[in-house]
């Protein structure tokens, strides 16, 4: 965990330090434009994004005169499309850090700005061609869903029968649940379902009232997700039932985290999805312009299982998610 904390902390610091540096001749350079595509705040996680990209906005142009940061988000793909089309007709973007809506709907727009020598940072949904991106910035979503998958298959002796709920079609999502198919694949556990519920509560309210209807005994849950844990478990409540050892999520939710100091034991263990990584991402890309330092490459955050033993670790009451 200490050396997950040391990784990311040299990220920020390192490009904090340069952006820090003397600008000299840079400052009487053209402005450069770092563009900043994300979703609204549609759930807590994208409220979260929302929040640390306009911290860094703020930060980065104070520090970097010579960078100026447009900030745009959108509530659906088809809106971050026009977003990126309207952005990219009325001025000459020297950077994109995009966290795509989808990741298939975004890749064509994204290529397209590519072509005109954009520098194109991606936080976390990855792109369907990673070819694309300079940078890539994101959690290990192949060990959330595996490090989850693991644990379940412990606590359950490695059979039982379990319901999973997907987030939206991307590449996380995707990674997510090959990481915990993988690993459930190997034991006597079926899944019993497994559909979309677009990381949202509410949705996850209504798909989980579903699975109950339809499946009369149900030994765990996988939400995938903290936003939809919460609505899986309202939904088990409201239902009253107590065939249901475990509903597990992942991301990290301040009051996910709260459950699992407090030892709730349908709910012991988290798994780490910061939505802090768009800050990261932001500041790594603006240092492109300050002075001689590329950043390039991939860049993922652990995915470690957070127990009552660590969760003070993960637990920042003052965040907004």
């Amino acid at each position: 965990m200490k050396s997950i904390i040391r990784k990311a902390g040299l990220l920020l610091s390192t490009a904090t330090l340069v952006l820090a540096q003397p600008l000299g001749t840079a400052q009487a350079q053209e402005k450069r434009i770092v563009a900043v595509s994300i979703p609204a705040a549609t759930h807590g996680w994208t409220g979260g994004v929302v929040y640390h990209a306009e911290q860094a906005e703020k930060e980065v142009e104070a520090a970097f005169p010579n960078v100026d940061v447009v900030l745009s988000t959108a509530s659906s793909a088809t809106a971050q499309v026009s977003a990126l089309e309207d952005l990219s007709a009325t001025r000459k973007l020297d950077a994109l850090v995009i966290l795509p809506f989808t990741s298939e709907e975004l890749t064509g727009p994204v290529e397209q700005i590519k072509k005109n020598g954009t520098f194109i940072s991606v936080v976390d949904r990855g792109l369907t061609d990673p070819t694309i991106q300079d940078l890539y910035v994101a959690g290990d979503n192949i060990a959330v869903g595996a490090n989850t998958a693991r644990w379940l298959s412990d606590k359950l002796g490695g059979q039982g029968e379990i319901v999973v709920l997907r987030g939206i079609p991307t590449v996380i999502d995707d990674e997510r649940i090959k990481g915990f198919s993988d690993v459930i694949d190997k034991t006597n556990i079926k899944i019993l379902d497994i559909q979309y519920a677009n990381w949202n509560q509410d949705e996850a309210f209504k798909l989980m009232q579903d699975y109950l209807a339809k499946y009369p005994k149900i030994d765990a849950v996988w939400a995938n997700d903290d936003d939809m844990l919460l609505g899986v478990i309202e939904a088990v409540d409201r239902a009253g039932r107590k065939d249901i050892k475990y509903a597990l999520g992942g991301n990290g939710m301040k009051q996910v985290i709260e459950m699992v100091k407090e030892g709730n034991e349908r709910t012991p263990v988290s798994t780490p999805y910061p939505p802090s990584m768009i800050k990261s991402a932001i500041y790594m890309t603006a240092a492109q312009f300050a002075g001689q330092a590329p950043m390039r490459g991939s860049f993922l955050l652990g995915a470690p299982l957070i127990t009552p033993e660590n969760a003070d670790q993960f637990y920042f009451p003052d965040s907004p998610f």
